[in-house]
């Protein structure tokens, strides 16, 4: 019997539940935990069969090891905050369970997107026999795996990667992030970053714009962001030259963010306020609307691939690898925004590759080291079929013509 602790209740892991849910065959037993159990007990109404739910603080290993042992899953999906991946996978090392998260872990005190905390658990993880899978969301997670069924059924050698994601989604609002604000504020005002020729390239925040042609979508404004999967990714796409990843916003997010940034309340350390300390990053995330309210609403597609350029039986070639997801059809389907869509269902996909052996080895993986036709396969199956066209350099030659 295949059983799955799922921990956090939000707009993704409320996909992951419905997803798991709707697979009894390969999920037998499935528990949901959060924070807040009115929180599990509103997935828990949405699911087309029974599920258990539990009330959890995931900061706390003790709590989250007592958990385990009572309800004794082969395996712990995180889709709580990056703050609680490593109180996570401490606590499973100390019950003896297999991980997996859609995100990295991230310090509370400093927005440092790294693979550089968890990657020292490897050896831990694999003296006990067991798997952690880190980064099976979407973008990290199936771009990822986009790139390495490029590596390893497209090209011979690849030396150019752009990962480009584009939310053409209008929800109604004047400003609001389609995941945890708190999240989503940090990851965009971070400083800019890519890999080029070795060596890591940093830039202002949103300081490098192009214009990229979204399948099913069109041309729209891209901005150069840093995103983590591109520290896996050099390390395990061989020969790679260069790796930037591109995210569009709209003039009005834009204004707003600097509008925000420039009066301090994207700050993430604590100013006092009535002799009491307040971080304005967190005090704005309690102003901002919660993400799941925007999906009822939401009209508009989602486009996010890879761009992939090398070579191929000597010749130079380029791929996209991509996926296009509707707003209204996830709602339909989950009650869901496709953001939330595309990032809760890879980590069930993750899971099924897991219990039938696709995906295995004791230790610490980023998803691009382990095979990716069969996840690509079943990720398909389960509500985000993928795509790949040939690009003439005319495609995107804005994108192409950008100097970094």
């Amino acid at each position: 019997m295949n059983r799955v602790l799922i921990i956090g209740a939000g707009a993704a892991g409320s996909v992951v539940a419905q997803k798991c849910a709707l697979d009894r065959k390969t999920f037998q037993h499935i528990t949901l935990a959060s924070r807040r159990l009115e929180s599990c007990q509103r997935v828990a109404a949405l699911c087309q069969s029974e599920i258990d739910i539990a009330e959890l603080d995931a900061d706390k290993v003790a709590d989250t090891v007592a958990l385990i042992n009572k309800v004794r899953p082969d395996l712990v999906i995180n889709m709580a905050l990056p703050y609680q991946d490593l109180p996570v996978m401490d606590a499973c090392l100390e019950a003896g369970v297999h991980y997996m998260d859609t995100a990295n872990y991230e310090p509370r005190d400093k927005a440092e997107f790294s693979y550089k905390w968890q990657w020292p658990y490897h050896e831990r993880f694999r003296e006990k026999g067991l798997t952690a899978i880190l980064g099976c969301g979407f973008d990290p997670g199936v771009t990822n795996i986009f790139c390495a069924y490029a590596q390893q059924n497209l090209f011979d050698t690849i030396e150019y990667i752009d990962i480009v994601d584009c939310n053409a989604g209008d929800h109604g609002k004047a400003f609001a992030t389609n995941f945890n604000p708190e999240i989503n504020l940090r990851e965009v005002t971070q400083n800019g970053k890519y890999w080029k020729e070795g060596h890591w390239i940093t830039i202002p925040p949103l300081s490098i714009k192009t214009m990229i042609d979204y399948p099913e979508v069109g041309p729209r404004a891209s901005y150069l962001l840093y995103h983590e999967e591109e520290e896996s990714l050099v390390r395990n796409i061989p020969g790679l030259k260069q790796i930037r990843f591109w995210m569009t916003f709209g003039e009005a997010y834009i204004k707003h963010l600097e509008v925000l940034t420039n009066v301090g309340m994207t700050r993430i350390d604590p100013v006092m306020y009535k002799g009491h300390p307040v971080i304005p990053m967190e005090f704005l995330k309690e102003l901002l609307p919660v993400p799941s309210s925007l999906a009822e609403d939401y009209t508009g597609k989602t486009s996010i691939g890879c761009i992939v350029r090398g070579t191929k039986d000597g010749r130079q070639n380029i791929k996209m690898l991509y996926n296009v997801c509707d707003h209204a059809e996830t709602f339909r389907e989950v009650s869901a925004q496709a953001v939330s869509y595309t990032t809760g269902v890879p980590p069930v996909s993750g899971a099924k590759m897991l219990f039938t052996g696709a995906w295995n080895g004791p230790g610490v993986f980023n998803v691009e080291q382990f095979p990716a036709r069969p996840f690509l396969e079943d990720v398909a199956k389960r509500g985000l079929p993928w795509h790949v066209i040939d690009v003439d350099t005319a495609d995107q030659e804005p994108l192409f013509a950008v100097e970094t």
